[in-house]
């Protein structure tokens, strides 16, 4: 038995020894695909891990995504949603007012234009996440095409995750910036940053984009990722907690918004009377009380007994002197 036990250890041993643990897994995703193919082909060519998020009316989108799939990427449809400063919008921009089926037109054919896309993630969009009632529009058009959606938290009050409660799409949410800046020294800062929070949280997402000073890090860092972190496609993080630390915001869109969406849970219409309805006095209460007594089944069977009805057929009077 003791020898049993000391084999027992020496495999553990080893096998501690030859297979790393997994401390946390990073997703990153690069971001603004579809127009430059020189830099996103070097990107391509990292690890397939790497996701790729599409712009669908960028010129090359449709090359890059299928590009992206072969070499064995994850695709996204990279989405512009209006953001709450005032600069000129892209085609077929998401906004908070747009109808349900505005929503669900620019949905279907960014779908169409960024083949094998398996989710979708907000470019720009600091005032279209930060509305419920515009995020739960887009919700509900990103389960018919069962597209998970990655909130890249331009906003801190981002809704996405609320407005998702009650349908089948799965929320995740960027964690870092790889290059707000595009200096080279900052983009390693936010690199090692991202590998703590996997680390310290379990998981990560952090998001870059195709500048060739991002792709340079990329290059120089990845191969010296730490043992205990491993790269990960942002769909296999869909099951991993998430926490949603938004506050509700029941601010109706501006402007012309019919098609904002229907609460299927209504309350009983009551009919008012036309009119005022008439007093009811003490002596009509009693009358009523007094007739509905009257016509009682036991007065009615007292009453049968006292007239006679219920003697048999033939019966006599007997007096007893």
């Amino acid at each position: 038995m003791l020898q049993f036990r000391r084999i027992v250890l020496s495999v553990a041993s080893a096998l501690a020894l030859v297979a790393p643990v997994y401390a946390g897994k990073l997703a990153i995703v690069i971001d603004d695909f579809g127009y430059r193919p020189h830099n996103e082909n070097q990107v391509l060519a990292m690890p397939p891990a790497i996701s790729v998020a599409v712009l669908p009316n960028a010129p090359h989108a449709r090359e890059m995504a299928t590009k992206a799939h072969n070499s064995g990427h994850e695709v996204l449809i990279h989405l512009p949603m209006a953001p709450l400063s005032k600069q000129p919008l892209e085609k077929d921009t998401l906004r908070p007012e747009m109808s349900s089926d505005e929503v669900e037109r620019i949905i279907r054919e960014a779908y169409g234009k960024v083949p094998y896309a398996v989710g979708l993630n907000n470019h720009m969009g600091s005032a279209m996440t930060s509305s419920l009632f515009g995020m739960q529009k887009v919700m509900q058009a990103l389960e018919r095409y069962n597209l998970y959606f990655l909130d890249s938290m331009t906003i801190g009050n981002s809704q996405a995750m609320r407005a998702a409660q009650g349908t089948g799409v799965k929320v995740i949410k960027r964690k870092v910036f790889l290059d707000d800046t595009q200096n080279e020294a900052d983009i390693r800062v936010q690199f090692n940053r991202a590998v703590q929070l996997a680390r310290r949280n379990g998981s990560a997402i952090a998001i870059g984009h195709p500048h060739p000073s991002t792709v340079r890090v990329l290059q120089q860092m990845l191969p010296t990722l730490p043992s205990d972190i491993t790269l990960v496609r942002p769909s296999s993080l869909l099951n991993e907690p998430q926490v949603d630390t938004s506050t509700p915001n029941m601010t109706p869109p501006k402007g012309n918004a019919p098609d904002t969406p229907r609460n299927p849970f209504r309350g009983v219409n009551i009919c008012k009377p036309k009119g005022a309805p008439a007093p009811v006095y003490a002596d009509r209460f009693f009358s009523v009380l007094s007739d509905s007594i009257a016509q009682s089944m036991l007065v009615s069977y007292f009453q049968h007994q006292w007239q006679g009805w219920g003697r048999s057929p033939g019966s006599k009077n007997v007096s007893v002197d």
